[in-house]
Formats: C-alpha cells, structure tokens, sequence
C-alpha cells in the first residue's frame, strides 16, 4: 500500500504527459503530492521531514514552471532535492558527529555503529548519483526521454532499498 501512495504521483506525471504536455503533467504533479501527503498524514498521523521537502520543491517548483512556462525546473527539482539530501547527511555526520539514518530508524532496527556509518555513506553516495544522472538526462536528452527516464528510473531506487535490505538483514539481532 505505502508504495502505491510513494509512485501514484510519477505515474499520474507520466500519464498527462503521454495525454497532453509537461505543463499539464506539471500540474498533475502537484495536485497529486497534495493528495499523496494528505494520505500519508491521514494514516501515520504526522509527515516525516522528507515527504514535506517534496511537497515544497514540488510545488514551488511546479509552479515555477507553470508561471514561466519553463519546463527547466521541473527537471531539475529532483537534482535539487538529492544534492540536497546528500549534503545534509554530510554535514550531519561530518560535521555534527550524527546519524541521521539512526536518529530515524534506531527505534526499529538495532544495528552495531559500523552497520549505520556504512549506511549513511550509502545514503549519501546514492543521492550524489540520482542528483548526477538526473542532471545528465535533463540536460543532454529531450523532455520526453527525461520523463521516460522518471518512470524507468525508478529502477534505481528499488535496486538500491533491496541491496540496502539485504545489507542490513545480516546485521539484525536473531529475535528482530
């Protein structure tokens, strides 16, 4: 269920943009995040920091791309929000001595401090090369091969959740 609610936004993108255009699919884009948060919020009870950055860079960036017809910053939010969040689980565990991923998720996995730095570098690393190939494809292909890629792409993120799985299944206590 929870997935459905994560690619339900995507999928309603990709539809507009088969039927219309990227401005139209923009706005789909946005109502959907709207509905999408209102989901989430609706059954856990509270928005977890992510799904809020999304909200803004989706709508903020939607409607930069719909107030000046530029189709460039719908390509690029998703850059944004990886460099971003790359950049932000740096400092924290550069800077700050923290763990943003064990701050999160500590209540429910227990996991030795190696297994956690490992997975914050991954974290980080992971967004550094959604933030690149985003990049790439919005600003060497068409918007429709960026919009194909969108969809497609989403290979990466499962690849990634799955090998992250089976990373940290190793390091869980027998009776978790």
């Amino acid at each position: 269920m929870k997935f459905l609610i994560d690619f339900f936004p995507i999928a309603l993108f990709f539809g507009a943009y088969k039927m219309a255009d990227i401005y139209t699919a923009t706005a789909v884009l946005m109502a959907a995040t709207v509905v999408q948060t209102a989901l989430i919020y609706k059954l856990d009870g509270k928005l977890q920091t992510m799904h809020k950055i999304t909200l803004v860079l989706v709508l903020g960036f939607g409607a930069l791309t719909l107030g000046l017809h530029d189709e460039r910053f719908i390509k690029w939010k998703p850059t944004l929000l990886y460099t971003g969040l790359a950049v932000a689980l740096a400092i924290a565990h550069w800077a700050m001595k923290k763990n943003f991923l064990q701050m999160m998720l500590g209540q429910q996995l227990q996991l030795p401090g190696r297994v956690w730095h490992r997975l914050n570098i991954a974290w980080m690393l992971y967004c550094l090369f959604m933030a690149a190939i985003n990049a790439y494809v919005a600003s060497y292909f068409s918007t429709e091969d960026w919009v194909n890629f969108k969809v497609w792409g989403y290979v990466f993120p499962l690849v990634f959740i799955v090998a992250q799985g089976v990373y940290v299944a190793r390091h869980l206590p027998k009776d978790q």
